[in-house]
């Protein structure tokens, strides 16, 4: 009868586990910062029009994330929910074509935090000319045994603001 029930148990337990890694299709994207970061601008690039999937880039972000950038234009820094990130996106990507990919990263690990420097391309066509580049800054937490992206800072390279050497593997 012993080994009946532990065969039992060990069914179970095969059978949870694996109903839990299917009920989430996203785990992978937050076991490590690698995956977490090839997600983010899988989620980003895309074809005029074609919706982004902001169920997946949700599931990136700590609930209290905060994203923040330069305006050009207003020449000031300004913050947004990733909700309102995602609106912006949605209008943009409605226009136009847009492909980010990363050149280069730079990532310090604390305890459970990292800093990640992103330095990226911006394509709006897929495989076209660079029309932007830039830098973004990523800070993240590790808790409940994933990465999520708490705080988000972008800023595009100008004439003022040169990538620096460091940054730019290109």
């Amino acid at each position: 009868m012993r080994p009946y029930l532990f065969y039992l148990t060990m069914i179970l337990i095969v059978t949870t586990n694996s109903l839990l890694a299917q009920s989430n299709p996203y785990e992978n994207d937050v076991k490590t910062i690698d995956a977490l970061i090839k997600a983010s601008y899988e989620i980003v690039s895309g074809e005029k029009g074609a919706q982004r999937n902001w169920e997946r880039d949700t599931h990136l972000h700590h609930p209290k994330v905060v994203y923040s950038y330069l305006s050009q234009s207003k020449g000031e820094q300004l913050t947004m929910t990733l909700k309102e990130f995602q609106q912006a996106t949605d209008e943009m990507v409605a226009q136009t074509a847009f492909y980010e990919s990363e050149v280069n990263r730079e990532v310090r690990v604390f305890g459970n935090m990292a800093q990640v420097w992103s330095t990226y391309e911006t394509r709006l066509e897929k495989g076209g000319k660079v029309v932007r580049r830039g830098i973004n800054s990523l800070q993240l937490i590790y808790e409940n045994n994933r990465w999520y992206i708490i705080s988000w800072v972008f800023c595009g390279e100008s004439e003022n603001t040169p990538i620096p050497r460091t940054f730019d593997k290109n």
